[in-house]
């Protein structure tokens, strides 16, 4: 049986770069390994990046756009920071962490905990090559960390964040936990596991464009804690000029659009229903379905794919089917499955019974 608890992910120094999604190969004709909301991109979202003006720069404060989604989470404009992506925010945190560790401190002890950073067992792979090329080290107790990073759900499970409230509570004035948001808008069961009030001393990130459906286009920004000024001020420091350009101001100002929303709301409940009948299929594949609250989930397939997974894995590439392994996350024996449509759900059905045979 699978414990998730028990089974870590490699050293983070070993972490390479892997991603899924669009490959030397082109894109995917049915593509289970990423994240991305099936059902975009969200219609109200497109026709405002279509209608963006590209004759001129943006605003290089982004001064409305920051209004708009500082309304939209209920505090005030000054504490949202703009990003081109959840990954360029993680480099320039662990950048101005390693920087202002280091700035306070007259001789500076690579072992000391002010200079290391926590991740989750299983999480992103850019937390920790962001850390590495920081020249941060890294604890293995988030008590003990003065970077934390947190994911919720997570990926690659689609889980709660173990202890994310001990985690807050007990947070020292010294140190920074960043929240990433991206797969809260695409949560499918269960609630979020902390209150506003925990909310406000930690970093939110958000990355609407999975949520949206439009991946291909860069764009983040964060709500910072209460009181953190001066933190912002090394942040923004360290942000090139006109971090966005038009079409990504664009897809983020439609965020908080009523039309948007509600389309997000209504593929929520199509999402739901693929998911269910998604998780059916690969159990009557004798694969064992991890429980996720979001739009994708691990499983593990029987020990003849998993014995055979490099030539599965090919013979599905060239079936127009990909599937993301999730040993970069610390999982070599299973597969994360985005959610997808039902005709993907069916190929992908009909591609594993066809290769199984070969190897009996």
């Amino acid at each position: 049986m699978f414990d998730s608890a028990s089974t870590m992910n490699a050293h983070p120094a070993k972490v390479r770069r892997i991603h899924g999604g669009t490959d030397t190969h082109g894109k995917p004709l049915f593509d289970f390994s990423t994240n991305s909301n099936a059902l975009g991109p969200c219609p109200p979202a497109m026709r405002m990046i279509r209608n963006a003006d590209c004759s001129g720069y943006p605003d290089p404060e982004y001064q409305a756009l920051r209004e708009s989604l500082g309304r939209w989470h209920g505090v005030a404009p000054q504490r949202i920071l703009i990003a081109a992506s959840a990954s360029e925010f993680i480099y320039r945190m662990s950048i101005a962490f390693a920087m202002r560790t280091t700035q306070n401190r007259k001789q500076v002890d690579q072992q000391d905990h002010s200079k290391t950073v926590w991740i989750p067992p299983h999480s992103y792979g850019d937390y920790a090559l962001a850390a590495r090329a920081a020249g941060l080290g890294f604890s293995d107790e988030f008590s003990a960390a003065g970077l934390i990073w947190t994911c919720e759900p997570g990926s690659p499970l689609g889980q709660n964040q173990a202890g994310l409230t001990q985690m807050l509570n007990a947070l020292p004035a010294t140190s920074q936990l960043v929240l990433d948001c991206a797969y809260q808008p695409l949560r499918l069961s269960s609630q979020a596991s902390v209150s506003a009030e925990h909310l406000a001393r930690c970093w939110q990130m958000f990355t609407p464009n999975k949520a949206l459906g439009l991946t291909g286009i860069r764009g983040a920004y964060v709500v910072a804690p209460l009181d953190a000024d001066e933190w912002q001020q090394t942040l923004e420091q360290l942000a090139p000029s006109w971090v966005l350009g038009v079409h990504a101001v664009a897809m983020l100002s439609s965020w908080s659009s009523a039309p948007v929303q509600e389309w997000l709301s209504n593929s929520l409940s199509s999402l739901r229903d693929w998911k269910r009948r998604q998780i059916a299929i690969c159990q009557d594949l004798g694969w064992q379905v991890i429980p996720s609250h979001a739009n994708f989930f691990c499983a593990m397939p029987t020990e003849l794919l998993q014995e055979n997974r490099r030539d599965f894995l090919h013979d599905l590439r060239n079936r127009g089917i990909k599937l993301r392994h999730a040993e970069s996350f610390g999982l070599p024996a299973c597969f994360r499955l985005g959610v997808l449509n039902p005709q993907a759900q069916d190929a992908l059905q009909r591609a594993v019974q066809e290769f199984s045979p070969r190897f009996f």
